[in-house]
């Protein structure tokens, strides 16, 4: 089987989304389609909708400055609205759907952005939240909300408490509790989805290892572990989370279910490439890390394996497929994206 033939296998929604969906009331709108996961996750929704033999509309909102995209959607099937959300106006133009699925905001380029920071992720929710009072709302945040703990645990659980660090967290934290406070104040649904890391062959930790890997560059140590999921595995909790959302904000840790070392994940893209990995520093005692133990209670384990993604993602690259260029940073300690 070719790579893209295997690549576009691991895309095909499974049996349980199809069924969750099936069951799901009305349209879903995405808001911030036009970022790394939203494209996939718009598809993905359209697609099962499709298979459940479904009437249901998968509206996408964005700016869409990357070139092509909205054609792209648009030819899968998904109703396009182009909207600068923090323009109110537009944000009150956008139709009203039972569920939202809310991926919009910043990290990279934060430092030295801070207020820009701060009104996507922390200002923004409380619009969005207002407008959508009526919906339900799987609202997305980060992993790094959690502090750095000890690499010989199984990472924080929902019950853990925040102690983000940096100003990028600092506000994703604030995006949560904007949105839990208009959760209570409406008696509106919501689940807030911590995510730690998605990969695709396109970006994500596996695809920044495995191109520093191929290209001889050192893999930086100090961020020793790491949490992995396929990207396709998020985006399906994602949408069926929305039968899981409550008053008050319900917290799901999403991520994969092994804690893995970045050390060995680069001798694994060695032996496939046929080349020694090069490293620099040491593991430290501590690493962003998440206990998805819920998620896995919820929506059973993940069905596409780390060995799968290696593979995937290894051919990818040795083929020169088209990749996004926007690295995860997951080695980053200090908050400063």
């Amino acid at each position: 089987m070719s790579i893209r033939s295997l690549y576009e296998k691991l895309l095909e929604p499974s049996q349980p989304l199809i069924e969750s969906i099936a069951t799901l009331e009305g349209d879903i709108i995405i808001l911030g389609v036009g970022g790394k996961m939203g494209p996939s996750l718009a598809k993905l929704a359209k697609r099962a909708i499709d298979l459940a033999g479904m009437n249901k509309r998968v509206i996408g909102v964005a700016r869409f400055s990357e070139p092509g995209l909205e054609a792209e959607l648009q030819h899968h099937g998904i109703i396009t609205h182009q909207a600068d959300l923090l323009d109110d106006q537009a944000l009150q133009r956008l139709p009203n759907v039972p569920n939202v699925l809310y991926l919009a905001g910043t990290k990279f380029g934060t430092t030295g952005k801070e207020s820009f920071t701060w009104a996507m992720n922390s200002y923004l929710p409380g619009r969005v939240a207002e407008k959508y009072q009526k919906s339900r709302i799987v609202v997305f945040s980060t992993g790094n909300v959690y502090p750095l703990v000890s690499v010989q645990s199984n990472g924080p659980n929902e019950s853990h408490p925040t102690q983000p660090v940096g100003e990028y967290a600092q506000s994703c934290l604030g995006r949560e509790r904007v949105f839990q406070y208009f959760s209570q104040k409406h008696q509106t649904p919501i689940l807030i989805y911590r995510l730690n890391y998605a990969n695709d062959v396109t970006y994500g930790v596996l695809a920044d290892i495995a191109l520093k890997v191929r290209n001889q560059q050192p893999i930086d140590l100090r961020m020793g572990y790491v949490n992995i999921i396929w990207q396709q595995e998020a985006n399906e909790i994602a949408l069926r989370s929305l039968h899981h959302c409550s008053v008050p904000a319900k917290i799901l840790n999403v991520a994969g279910p092994e804690k893995l070392s970045v050390r060995q994940l680069a001798v694994e893209f060695g032996k496939v490439f046929d080349l020694e990995p090069v490293f620099t520093n040491q593991e430290q005692e501590t690493a962003l890390l998440s206990d998805a133990s819920e998620m896995r209670r919820l929506f059973g384990e993940p069905s596409v394996s780390l060995q799968q993604m290696i593979e995937v993602i290894a051919g990818w690259i040795a083929e020169g497929g088209k990749l996004l260029n926007k690295p995860t940073h997951f080695q980053e300690r200090e908050g400063k994206f």
